[in-house]
C-alpha cells in the first residue's frame, strides 16, 4: 500500500478490529472448551474448523481476480443501469462460487434441509390459513408438534415463501438453494442504485466493486438470511429513489418499498431494524414525502396476515421465550455483546472497518452515503444491545451489514484494488479453513 495516500489511520482502525476479532477467536474457545455455554464449534463464528477445497475454488479465485483487476475501471465507465446489472451478476458469480467451495450438495442442495430448516416443514403446509392461525402456538419447545429452529425463530412469511416455491414446481433443497442464492445476490444492485441516488454516481460506481467482493458473500449462499437480505434491499432502494426523485413515479416506488418493507416484518422479526436505515435515507435526502405511500404499503401486508389469524406481536414475544428455552438461554451475554461485533469484522471485511473509519471521521458534517452507514451501524448496536443476537450474527444481520460496505468508497481510489484484495482474502480463507453453519 505504499501508493495509497492518508492510510495510517486507516491501518489502525483495522489492526484494532483484527485483534478484537482474534481476542474473541482466543477467549471464545477458552469459554467453550471450559464449559461449552458458547454452543459454537469455532467462536465467534457458527462454524467448524475443516480446511478443504472443493469445485467452487478455481471459480472464486478467477473472480476474486477479475474484480481485483477490472473492476474499479468497467465500474467508471458503465451507465447506471448496466452498473447495477454488472454487480448483480458479479456478485452472482462470487457468492455461488463461494457455496460451490463446499461442493454443489452440501454447499448449495442440502443446505436449507437440515433438521433446523424450513423445508423440513414444507409438507406440513396443506392448509396456509390454518398454519398462519397455529403457528404462534407450535413456537414454544414445549408446545405440541413445536417448529424446527428457523421456522419457530422466524414470523410465517420466511416458511411460505419455501411453501409457495414447492408450489409452483421448485419444490427441494436444489431449488431453494438456488432461489437464495439470487435474491441474495440482487442486494449488491439495490445497494449501487441506493448509493447513485443518494450519494451521487461516483460514489456508486466506487462502492460497487465492494459491494460485489463482500466476504458477507460466505454466508450470502445459502442461507434464507440471504433472500431476507435482497428483498429488505430493495425496499431501501425504492425507498431511495422515491424519496430522491429518480423514480419517474416516487408515488409508486414508494409503495413498493412499503410493501417490501411490509414483507421484510414476516421474514424475520429483527428486521423491524431495518426501519432505522430507512430513516437514514429519508433524512439523507431531507424529505418525509414518500412515508405516507411506504405506510401504505406496508398496512395490507399486515392487515393480510393479521387477519389470517397471525399477530406480529404476540409471535415476536413467545419467540422470546422461546429464545431463551435453547442455547441463548446458556450463552453469555457478556461475551457476545462485544462477540457479535468481532464477527462482523469479517463479514464487512477489513475495507468495511476502514470505510467506517472514514464515515465516522466525517460525522460532524455527514455526507448522504455516511448517513446510510450511520443508520446500519445504528441497527447493529440495537440489535447487539438487545440480547436478541447471541452468536451467528454473522448470517443474521447481513441485511444490517450490506450498508456497511459502501463505506469502502470513501477509501482513496489509488488504493481500491489493495482494499479489494483484502476483501477477497478474507472471504477465501474463511470459506476454504472453516465449514460455515446453517
Amino acid at each position: 500500500m505504499h501508493r495509497c495516500p492518508s492510510v495510517r489511520k486507516d491501518l489502525y482502525a483495522v489492526a484494532l478490529a483484527v485483534a478484537l476479532f482474534a481476542t474473541a477467536v482466543v477467549l471464545g474457545h477458552v469459554l467453550q472448551e471450559r464449559d461449552g455455554t458458547l454452543r459454537l464449534g469455532w467462536p465467534p463464528l457458527y462454524a467448524n474448523w475443516l480446511p478443504h477445497v472443493g469445485p467452487g475454488t478455481p471459480a472464486a479465485l478467477a473472480v476474486a481476480a477479475l474484480v481485483i483487476a477490472y473492476g474499479p475501471a468497467v465500474a467508471r465507465r458503465l451507465g447506471p443501469r448496466a452498473l447495477a446489472w454488472a454487480s448483480f451478476g458479479a456478485s452472482l458469480a462470487w457468492v455461488l462460487s463461494l457455496a460451490l467451495v463446499d461442493g454443489w450438495h452440501r454447499g448449495v442442495a442440502a443446505r436449507l434441509t437440515t433438521k433446523y430448516e424450513y423445508l423440513r416443514s414444507v409438507p406440513e403446509v396443506t392448509d396456509v390459513g390454518h398454519t398462519l392461525r397455529e403457528f404462534t402456538g407450535r413456537i414454544l419447545m414445549d408446545s405440541p408438534d413445536n417448529w424446527p429452529a428457523h421456522v419457530a425463530g422466524h414470523p410465517p412469511g420466511a416458511l411460505l415463501t419455501f411453501v409457495w416455491l414447492d408450489r409452483i414446481g421448485l419444490s427441494g433443497g436444489a431449488w431453494a438453494g438456488v432461489f437464495c442464492v439470487v435474491a441474495a445476490s440482487s442486494a449488491a444492485a439495490a445497494a449501487v442504485v441506493t448509493v447513485r441516488a443518494l450519494a451521487g454516481a461516483d460514489l456508486a460506481r466506487r462502492a460497487a466493486p465492494f459491494l460485489v467482493l463482500a466476504p458477507a458473500a460466505v454466508w450470502l449462499g445459502t442461507s434464507a438470511d440471504g433472500y431476507f437480505t435482497g428483498v429488505s434491499a430493495w425496499a431501501v432502494a425504492l425507498l431511495a429513489l422515491a424519496a430522491t426523485g429518480r423514480a419517474r413515479r416516487p408515488w409508486l416506488a414508494a409503495l413498493g418499498s412499503g410493501l417490501l418493507f411490509g414483507w421484510t416484518l414476516y421474514l424475520s422479526y429483527g428486521l423491524t431494524l431495518m426501519a432505522l436505515i430507512g430513516v437514514a435515507v429519508l433524512v439523507a435526502a431531507r424529505t418525509a414525502r414518500p412515508l405516507p405511500w411506504v405506510l401504505l404499503g406496508v398496512a395490507p401486508v399486515v392487515a393480510a396476515f393479521t387477519l389470517a389469524g397471525f399477530w406480529w406481536l404476540e409471535g415476536y414475544l413467545t419467540l422470546h421465550e422461546r429464545y431463551y428455552q435453547g442455547a441463548a438461554g446458556v450463552r453469555p451475554y457478556a461475551y457476545y455483546v462485544w462477540g457479535n461485533l468481532a464477527a462482523q469484522v469479517v463479514s464487512v471485511g477489513v475495507a468495511g472497518v476502514a470505510g467506517v473509519r472514514r464515515a465516522a471521521a466525517r460525522a460532524r458534517r455527514p455526507s448522504p452515503l455516511v448517513l446510510l452507514v450511520a443508520g446500519a451501524v445504528l441497527a447493529m448496536a440495537v440489535a447487539d444491545l438487545s440480547g436478541m443476537s447471541k452468536a451467528e450474527t454473522e448470517r443474521i444481520w447481513l441485511p444490517f451489514a450490506l450498508w456497511v460496505l459502501p463505506a469502502a468508497a470513501l477509501l482513496p481510489r489509488a488504493c481500491h484494488r489493495w482494499w479489494l484484495g483484502a476483501q477477497a482474502a478474507v472471504a477465501l480463507a474463511v470459506n476454504h479453513l472453516l465449514l460455515t453453519g446453517w
